[in-house]
């Protein structure tokens, strides 16, 4: 299989026309290996547009979502980024091609292993990848100009939107299935929120951890 046109393919029959015209998120697409983030068996599946199991219950996100999580985080090379969810540590790579500095919490120790040694293989520096509970953020490193919940949530904890910056935007799919909603919500002055549902979706929920309060709207 040739996975540098299946590649290329993702980019410009899935992504491109699904909405998602940021250079910066493209470009990151078209260069980062998703091949080496995925379990070997799944390999040829690396660019289909479906979401690929990691084993403890977790799963990839289908490219489309992950490209469209991207654009809406509106990332700059200056940002500091906090995921919740690291699974094969793809998502982190693609946040870290585009910002200075990833922060990335997995539930499941045997994931987080797996994903530094991607992260490492793939010559990524600037992500530290840390085992616990990523619903509880990580305040110590916070705030974060954006956060990215690799991962489907009931709710989204108040926790998490309290480590953002004002004007910081936080990436959620939120809701029960089949009918989720995909959710950008921005972090005005002090207390306020802002939230924009960008699509309807479905995804496997965040693996590991307990949900701490969430925040009613």
């Amino acid at each position: 299989m040739n996975l540098e046109q299946a590649r290329y393919n993702m980019v410009e029959q899935q992504v491109r026309p699904w909405g998602v015209s940021n250079p910066d998120v493209l470009d990151a697409m078209f260069k980062l290996k998703r091949e080496d983030f995925v379990p070997a068996a799944y390999r040829n599946f690396a660019y289909a547009d479906t979401e690929i199991p990691l084993g403890h219950g977790a799963t990839m996100l289908i490219p489309q979502i992950e490209a469209h999580a991207l654009q809406a985080l509106q990332l700059d090379k200056h940002a500091k980024v906090l995921e919740v969810g690291t699974g094969s540590g793809y998502m982190a790579a693609l946040l870290a091609t585009i910002a200075d500095q990833v922060w990335s919490v997995e539930a499941v120790p045997a994931l987080a292993a797996t994903a530094r040694a991607n992260l490492s293989r793939a010559g990524i520096a600037n992500v530290s990848v840390e085992q616990g509970d990523g619903l509880t953020g990580l305040p110590a490193f916070g705030p974060f100009d954006a956060i990215m919940l690799s991962g489907s949530v009931n709710a989204v904890p108040r926790a998490l939107l309290d480590q953002l910056k004002p004007g910081g935007r936080l990436f959620a799919i939120v809701g029960p299935g089949p009918a989720m909603q995909a959710q950008v919500i921005t972090r005005v002055g002090e207390g306020g929120h802002a939230t924009q549902t960008l699509l309807e979706t479905v995804a496997a929920p965040l693996t590991g951890g307990t949900a701490p309060p969430a925040f009613q709207f």
